[in-house]
């Protein structure tokens, strides 16, 4: 019974959001590159046998934000045998010694998280050895930290055409897709649009002016659970969507869900927990959102 309702109840949540995603790319401004949204399902902290369920209704794209269970998840028997077309997104702070175990993840698809060419010259090389022979390159996105917060990961905007210019020219494994931005958690829309996906555009169009690349081959990162409409909406072309889909996350080691033993003040949320626990009725506040580029 448990996994008649897990699967009801993933398929249902999947179509919703699927539905979302493409009547926000519907109110898009023409004035924006014609790229139909990619939807990744974010299925950190949860089983193989949910990715299974979401696969099983046409989801290809999940991202994971830990290498080590991106790893276990990826090598499954059960996702191995049943999701053969799987395309794994890497979505977290990737540090330079988990770079191999990466890498070595079967159908990785994209790493969004590239943040310093230190660390793409690392990727790179791991990468040239792990291929051989093949002339495949791998999909690389930058990650931008457009808040500033010290908290985020990302490197600071000003640095974005150089390091995009540095990938282009000397990571001949790599293939720059575009940038990544996480933005400061629960920004109000009623203020208008969103700065941090603002920034996000002008850097793309930096990054284009720069390297003569076309808009519309310079892809975009941005838009979480409770923000994927106002993203898609502004622009991006690849939204993060997880406890929509999955439900809330479970966090077994953490505070959050364990008693507290002493009579002191609970434990904070980090912010990144925080912001899963925003409601979906959030998110629907900003559907009628829409903003040009400019």
């Amino acid at each position: 019974m448990w996994k008649v309702a897990m699967s009801e109840e993933v398929a249902k949540a999947l179509q919703s959001v699927v539905e979302r995603v493409n009547q926000a790319a519907a109110r898009r401004p023409k004035t924006l590159p014609a790229v139909p949204p990619r939807l990744v399902a974010v299925s950190k902290t949860k089983p193989p046998e949910m990715v299974v369920e979401a696969y099983k209704q046409g989801q290809r794209n999940f991202g994971e934000n830990y290498v080590n269970e991106l790893v276990d998840k990826a090598s499954d028997p059960l996702i191995l045998e049943l999701c053969p077309e799987i395309k794994w997104h890497f979505i977290g702070h990737l540090q330079k010694n988990n770079v191999n175990k990466l890498l070595g993840v079967q159908n990785l698809f994209l790493v969004e998280t590239i943040d310093s060419a230190k660390l793409a010259d690392r990727v790179n090389s791991s990468w040239q050895r792990i291929r051989g022979a093949s002339t495949q390159r791998l999909k690389v996105m930058v990650q931008v930290n457009t808040s500033g917060e010290q908290s985020k990961h990302g490197l600071p905007p000003e640095d974005t055409v150089n390091t995009v210019k540095h990938i282009v020219t000397q990571c001949p494994a790599l293939h720059f897709l575009g940038l990544m931005t996480i933005g400061r958690y629960g920004y109000d829309l009623t203020l208008g649009p969103n700065p941090d996906f603002q920034m996000l555009l002008s850097r793309r169009q930096e990054v284009c002016d720069s390297l003569k690349l076309p808009t519309e081959d310079v892809e975009l990162s941005m838009g979480m659970s409770t923000d994927f409409e106002h993203a898609i909406e502004v622009g991006s072309t690849n939204v993060r969507v997880g406890s929509i889909i999955f439900g809330n996350r479970e966090y077994p080691n953490s505070a959050l869900n364990t008693p507290n033993p002493s009579p002191g003040p609970s434990p904070v949320p980090s912010p990144e927990k925080t912001s899963k626990m925003v409601s979906e009725d959030a998110a629907k506040k900003m559907q009628h959102l829409t903003v040009s580029e400019r």
